[in-house]
């Protein structure tokens, strides 16, 4: 039986290599049975700057937020493609994450307590992230400040598990051939979900 699968795709341009990229992802995850929703981040209304009013309930989150935290609890599986800025995620990606994964929501503090409760548990999630960045330099010398970030501090938190992070480079001076092999790669990852 088909996963339901909430595919992002994070990055400001839908035309760029990630959308290439998210878009095989969907061919392969539905070509095997599962069922997909995308949303590419740079097409939805929202404020990405959370302000800390939402710690009072005085932000308010936008339709199209709304819908994405009802396509949160309808997922099973989350995915997904962004590249790899100054080591981490785009502004727009973590700005939706600062917005959607609020207490009550993502997780829970305990009261007296430092530990919290992680409510999206039971999804799992993977990333694919592009970078111009050899993948083993980005792993062994910058030590993938990014993918902690997402496994640990972010999916993790909130219950996400497990979180496998893809890092797929280098993009920049990549020949076509490469790119398609990357794109028949992400194809066969999501046939396997």
């Amino acid at each position: 039986m088909g996963k339901n699968i909430l595919l992002l795709l994070g990055h400001p341009r839908v035309d760029s290599y990630c959308g290439a990229l998210a878009d095989a992802y969907a061919q392969g995850a539905s070509a095997a049975g599962h069922t997909v929703r995308r949303y590419n981040l740079a097409e939805l209304r929202f404020d990405v700057v959370a302000d800390g009013r939402w710690q009072q309930n005085a932000q308010t989150l936008e339709p199209d937020l709304l819908e994405l935290q009802q396509a949160m609890l309808w997922a099973q599986h989350l995915v997904l493609v962004y590249p790899t800025w100054w080591g981490v995620m785009p502004a727009l990606l973590k700005g939706f994450f600062d917005r959607t994964l609020l207490p009550g929501f993502a997780f829970r503090y305990r009261k007296g307590s430092p530990l919290w409760d992680r409510l999206l548990a039971g999804r799992s999630a993977r990333a694919l992230v592009t970078m111009d960045t050899p993948p083993w330099y980005f792993r062994w010398f910058i030590h993938m400040p990014g993918h902690r970030q997402l496994r640990h501090s972010i999916l993790g938190f909130c219950g996400f598990k497990p979180v496998q992070v893809h890092s797929i480079g280098p993009v920049r001076g990549s020949r076509r051939e490469q790119r398609e092999r990357w794109l028949q790669r992400v194809r066969r990852i999501a046939a396997t979900e």
